[in-house]
């Protein structure tokens, strides 16, 4: 009973990162882009490797993350293609390497949030790795966040009530003492259903939190 008062007296704050707090240089053409690297890794890709990218491949629950690594692997599988050892994690690797921009107002934003109490970040991502260095690659700081939580890490996709509840965990709070800022209602909104806090970002305008 001590722990629940304690954490129902915590408010907590997370943030989206895409949209929200960067603007990343992401592929227009995903399948474009990793079936090139594929191929400079000496994989055979299909001719129709655009149709079977787009295609479901990995039957998961409804609101799971499928590391694109994996679908990448089952949609070459779909046309007879193996892709040696970790061809397609590095391929897909490549592919997402992205510029980046840190959205003004970003940093203090988090930082102001941290003044409240636990500050997170939320992010949807399929792929390995890129969250860090996205981060590596903006005016943000990885310790400037007492959590991150990434979509291909814990298994859930916002607005799934359950990736919110991850970085909840993450932060020492419930859900329902969770703030969650990010610049798509229909994505970042669902924190509400997690019976959180929403704050929406202003598409193309400064990142603020008071």
């Amino acid at each position: 009973m001590a722990t629940r008062r304690r954490l129902a007296l915590v408010s907590a704050t997370s943030f989206a990162l895409f949209d929200t707090l960067v603007d990343a240089g992401l592929p227009g053409d995903p399948a474009s882009a990793v079936g090139d690297e594929l191929r400079a890794r000496g994989v055979d890709v299909p001719a129709d490797w655009a149709d079977a990218y787009r295609e479901t491949h990995v039957d998961a629950p409804a609101g799971a993350e499928v590391p694109l690594p994996a679908h990448v692997s089952r949609a070459l599988a779909s046309r007879g293609v193996d892709a040696p050892g970790n061809a397609a994690r590095r391929a897909v690797v490549a592919a997402f390497d992205p510029a980046v921009r840190t959205r003004p107002g970003a940093v203090e934003a988090v930082a102001a949030a941290r003044e409240r109490g636990p500050g997170g970040l939320l992010a949807n991502c399929a792929v390995p790795e890129l969250v860090g260095r996205v981060l590596v690659r903006s005016t943000l700081s990885r310790d400037g966040f007492d959590a991150v939580v990434t979509s291909v890490a814990c298994g859930w996709r916002k607005p799934d009530p359950r990736a919110f509840g991850r970085v909840a965990d993450a932060l020492g709070v419930g859900t329902g003492d969770l703030t969650h800022v990010g610049a798509d209602p229909s994505v970042d909104g669902g924190v509400e259903a997690a019976g959180g806090r929403f704050v929406e970002i202003p598409e193309g305008g400064p990142v603020e939190f008071r």
